[in-house]
């Protein structure tokens, strides 16, 4: 039958497609009737920052609506749901990602709009409206969830192992691989789940932090996801993975679905999100957005990659943490406003200008990460 053609494992090309347009479609087709609701219902972001220069520039969005990552998460999981094959663990995990930190996102997105809707704005000072979840709070849902994840991940490719050409067992699942190194490193248990909840918490949260501009966090992931859609697509075939030496992970080319559905929504919110936005994605979005490719870099084992070809989620994240560190032993800041795209839009860069070039700055990062694939 058709269905059982299309649905049942096979032809993955197509499925692929099948996934990004379909999640292209549900975004661009609901994100109108989303923004209308989300206006008529006042949730919009109301921008505020520990300086009163960027307040200003940023004071003709405090009427864009937010939230419009409900879009991209129904997207993700309904082209999921249809075109991937929901009897593997590892897209029934990815499921979990996408909507236990989508419903983090969205309570703290919450949190923020009414007390914005509460609390008068103080110039120059952070404005009570950007403190929704505390930071712990938000880190103890996502060190909980990756944990749970990486012990399923764990237990589930402990039947992986396989016999490589030069005749050694390996068992991808439960080691570690390092850009540019053929041979693996063995991993216990707990170290294992270290690793991964670094790399999912870690990726989450970076991801939260470049959302800060029109069109920024959506264009990078595109970038960064057609990457992690390769390797997943090679990592799940055993001649591709031999040729390329690179682990093979059985089942992991189902992934590669999750990949273009996460693709196709991205593609399809940057026609609502790009300067200037008509909505932005909040917590709700970014937050899964980068969980779920977090995710996808330790089921495939290629999370050191992912520092590759999330270049500018990682440049993001690192120059906040040089500015904590380095105000908090000094009293002096590195960066005029960090995240560290705030900074050259205060050098004076239009806002065009710098998503254009972190763009730009990704899609190199992408080409570096799948050219590490080879150089082994």
């Amino acid at each position: 039958m058709l269905t059982d053609w299309i649905f049942g494992g096979k032809q993955l090309i197509l499925r692929m497609a099948c996934s990004a347009m379909l999640a292209f479609f549900v975004v661009v087709f609901f994100s109108p009737w989303l923004i209308r609701f989300l206006i008529r219902k006042k949730l919009g972001d109301k921008p505020e920052f520990y300086h009163t220069l960027l307040n200003a520039m940023t004071k003709h969005k405090s009427a864009t609506p937010t939230m419009g990552g409900i879009v991209i998460v129904l997207a993700i999981v309904l082209s999921t749901f249809l075109f991937a094959d929901i009897s593997s663990m590892y897209i029934r995990m990815a499921l979990m990602v996408t909507i236990g930190l989508g419903l983090l996102g969205a309570v703290d997105d919450i949190l923020k709009i009414r007390a914005a809707a509460k609390l008068a704005p103080t110039d120059g000072q952070k404005h009570p409206s950007r403190e929704g979840l505390r930071m712990v709070e938000k880190l103890l849902f996502q060190i909980a969830l990756a944990v749970l994840l990486a012990i399923f991940i764990y237990a589930h490719g402990a039947a992986s192992g396989y016999r490589n050409a030069q005749g050694q067992i390996v068992n991808a699942a439960h080691s570690f691989y390092l850009p540019f190194v053929s041979e693996p490193i063995a991993l216990t248990p707990w170290v294992y789940v270290v690793i991964a909840v670094v790399v999912m918490v870690g990726s989450s949260n970076a991801v939260n932090l470049a959302d800060g501009m029109d069109g920024l966090a959506a264009g990078c992931l595109v970038f960064a996801t057609i990457v992690f859609l390769i390797i997943s697509w090679v990592v799940g075939n055993y001649t591709w993975a031999e040729f390329l030496h690179l682990p093979f992970v059985p089942q992991s080319a189902e992934l590669a679905v999750v990949c273009a559905a996460m693709i196709g929504s991205c593609v399809g919110f940057l026609w609502y999100n790009s300067l200037p936005a008509q909505v932005f994605m909040g917590d709700t979005g970014s937050l899964p957005l980068g969980g779920l490719i977090g995710y996808i870099a330790v089921v495939t084992r290629h999370e050191l990659t992912l520092l590759i070809a999330g270049g500018v989620f990682v440049m993001e994240a690192v120059s906040v943490l040089m500015q904590v560190l380095h105000y908090k032993a000094t009293g002096r800041r590195i960066w005029l406003c960090t995240p560290i795209h705030h900074h050259f839009h205060l050098l004076g860069w239009a806002e065009s200008k710098v998503v254009v070039r972190f763009w730009l700055i990704s899609a190199l990062c992408a080409a570096a990460a799948l050219a590490s694939l080879k150089l082994r």
